[in-house]
């Protein structure tokens, strides 16, 4: 498809509104996936690190009993 102008281009043809939408849709999706990911990341880490002090500190309180 061959357009005229910018503004040919992104009106797509009438489907402009459609074919945007859908991009920033799909846009939006990944970008809150990929949030929801570091933070979910960022909890884990979070708590694997309070189990681990927990375990070191139970070590250290058997070894002083």
């Amino acid at each position: 498809m061959i357009w005229a102008s910018w503004s040919d281009f992104f009106s797509m043809g009438g489907y402009g509104f459609y074919v945007w939408g859908s991009y920033l849709v799909a846009f939006a999706c990944i970008a809150g996936e990929i949030a929801l990911v570091f933070n979910r990341k960022r909890t884990l880490l979070k708590h694997l690190s309070l189990i681990h002090e927990s375990t070191k500190e139970e070590k250290r309180n058997e070894t002083t009993s």
